[in-house]
């Protein structure tokens, strides 16, 4: 829909000094379902909110394994992040074979941010319609840095992306402080009561719709899904089921819009 005389191209900035090409796939991230990360002194750990888009159709992935050491929670155009992914890989996979050594987290997140921000000063190209939650653990330590569309990334002790993160955030915020030495039991415990806050009222976690990923010292990178997931839910310790009936689907944070290729 045409919004205004500024929006039609990404090279065209708008007297206010805005790019509303670049905003609009920021707006992207947003209708994605929730992903949370947090990191301690040792661990990183990301949780993401799946969806289905129909009740014959399966949850979509939202968590990817980049390297050993490295994943990816994702939230906004499963095709843009296929792209990222496959791209992080590769060089995951050069790093290896050209310094005999895992590639540095910092330095991929750098790469992905180049990689974004031409997108944004092109004529013809549109920006990638998808944030990244990039957990990690190298050398320097445990990494959690998020990617946005407009090129920019940083570097967190916890954060939240996608619809609703806002929920999720002042939850974070108000326990930060702690997770510095926390467990990875405790760490999981604090991400799925943030993911559960960016949930509408008459849903909840269950084993389907929850995906959590976790790297660390001495730990590669692994995600847990399907019946693993419950023994997390447990530790909750508030009636969080095992199933629901239609939880997940797009239309309920979407406004009922059909979405094109998100991870609703």
């Amino acid at each position: 829909m045409f919004r205004n005389q500024y929006d039609s191209d990404i090279t065209i900035w708008s007297p206010q000094g805005r790019i509303h090409q670049v905003e609009y796939a920021m707006e992207a991230v947003k209708q994605g379902s929730a992903c949370v990360g947090l990191r301690s002194k040792t661990h990183v750990v990301i949780l993401a909110l799946k969806r289905s888009p129909g009740e014959l159709a399966s949850y979509q992935k939202k968590l990817m394994r980049i390297d050993d050491h490295m994943g990816i929670a994702i939230a906004g155009l499963m095709s843009d992040a296929r792209v990222l992914s496959t791209y992080m890989r590769s060089e995951a996979m050069k790093s290896k074979l050209m310094f005999d050594r895992p590639l540095p987290v910092y330095r991929i997140v750098a790469a992905i941010g180049d990689k974004a921000q031409v997108n944004t000063q092109r004529y013809g190209r549109r920006p990638y319609g998808v944030g990244l939650l990039v957990a990690g653990y190298d050398d320097a330590g445990p990494h959690l840095f998020e990617c946005a569309p407009s090129g920019n990334f940083f570097d967190y002790y916890a954060v939240s992306i996608g619809a609703r993160s806002q929920s999720a955030k002042t939850y974070l915020e108000k326990h930060f402080e702690s997770f510095a030495d926390a467990s990875v039991d405790d760490l999981i415990t604090h991400g799925l009561r943030a993911l559960r806050d960016t949930l509408q009222q008459d849903k909840e976690l269950d084993i389907k719709n929850c995906s959590i990923g976790i790297v660390g010292k001495g730990v590669k990178y692994h995600s847990v899904d399907g019946e693993a997931v419950q023994k997390y839910l447990d530790l909750l310790g508030d009636g969080n089921t095992t199933t629901t009936a239609d939880d997940g689907n797009a239309p309920a944070d979407n406004g009922g819009a059909a979405p094109m290729d998100t991870d609703q």
